[in-house]
């Protein structure tokens, strides 16, 4: 058996350099050629993985939204279920010329409906400003929780030592 130059390897193993026999190489360690069906089923499946996604956040702005609207639909009845004025809010010429000449206890009439107009405007606002209570709420929870991801950093850590270890540790 003959062994030529080109059979030897070198080999360098922390500064030690020596020569030695190369391995012979393995042709069963190929790879087999993907499968077909494999290559056509991973776009679908990716593609329905991204619309499911998709899907759970639609549905979740979608109860979102529903939330919303029911609590707009029940301010709208809070505010339709108190007394309505009998005088319209624009008062126009022929009102105040009535109102000159209108005796005393439609003065007092008058004054309850618009005391009435005012509660009611009143309870909106209150009602508008819990509201925008609320969302300020959900805003500054939603800053805190995507301010919090950038204070849990490890590089905050008080020494380097901690620092190199939860560095490590991922």
């Amino acid at each position: 058996m003959e062994i030529n130059e080109e059979d030897w390897e070198l080999i360098n193993d922390d500064g030690f350099i020596y020569r030695r026999l190369k391995r012979p190489r393995l042709l069963t360690t190929i790879i087999p050629p993907p499968d077909p069906a494999a290559e056509t089923k991973a776009p679908t499946q990716r593609k329905k993985k991204v619309l499911l996604k998709l899907k759970t956040c639609y549905q979740q702005e979608l109860v979102h939204w529903e939330l919303l609207s029911n609590t707009f639909k029940a301010l709208q009845k809070t505010t339709q279920n108190q007394p309505s004025p009998a005088v319209p809010l624009e008062l126009d010429h022929s009102v105040y010329v009535l109102q000159k000449s209108s005796s005393a206890s439609t003065h007092h009439e008058l004054a309850d409906n618009l005391l009435a107009q005012v509660e009611a405007q009143e309870a909106t606002v209150c009602e508008i400003e819990r509201l925008c209570d609320v969302a300020e709420a959900l805003c500054d929870a939603e800053e805190q929780r995507l301010r919090q991801r950038f204070i849990d950093l490890p590089i905050w850590e008080p020494s380097p030592r901690e620092l190199i270890t939860s560095l490590l540790e991922e």
